[in-house]
């Protein structure tokens, strides 16, 4: 491992997970507009998401485009550098966005890695079924060890 990866230089990491009911794929700009109109029409409903206590995101106001972009481009970078991964969670009807999900180093000795996830407030079914599916794709694919992931 490189001192700033966060899995081993040998580990592929996954492009996708995909169950009946919704798929993952990295987050990249290319969402840009659908991943805005996700989490700008759920705001309340994330912040009530277990994972997500510290109030700051999303933020209350929104942001525009343009800096949703930027973070867009940010974990996309995170991604690329193997420092976290973010991944977009679309749903198998329709193809639109309705989530996402974080897997980042824990910032504490008590996990090795820290993972969220939400979905929109129109897919609020999901929730228990992505915790399920990620928890389970995590512990069976990925080598981080114990994860902090609030459960649903």
């Amino acid at each position: 491992m490189t001192d700033h990866a966060f899995v081993p230089d040998d580990f592929a990491v996954p492009a996708e997970l995909i169950t009946p009911r919704f798929r993952l794929e990295p987050l990249g700009p290319q969402h840009n507009a659908a991943d805005h109109a996700a989490w700008t029409s759920s705001i309340d409903h994330i912040r009530a998401t277990p994972g997500f206590p510290d109030g700051k995101w999303p933020p209350v106001d929104g942001m525009t485009l343009e800096a949703n972009l930027a973070d867009l481009r940010r974990h996309a970078d995170d991604f690329a550098q193997r420092r976290g991964f973010t991944y977009t969670v679309i749903d198998t009807d329709g193809g639109e966005v309705i989530g996402c999900v974080y897997i980042y180093p824990s910032r504490s000795d008590d996990h090795d890695a820290e993972v969220s996830s939400w979905v929109r407030a129109d897919k609020a079914e999901l929730d228990a079924p992505l915790h399920a599916a990620v928890t389970t794709w995590l512990s069976t694919h990925w080598p981080l060890g114990t994860l902090d992931y609030q459960p649903r």
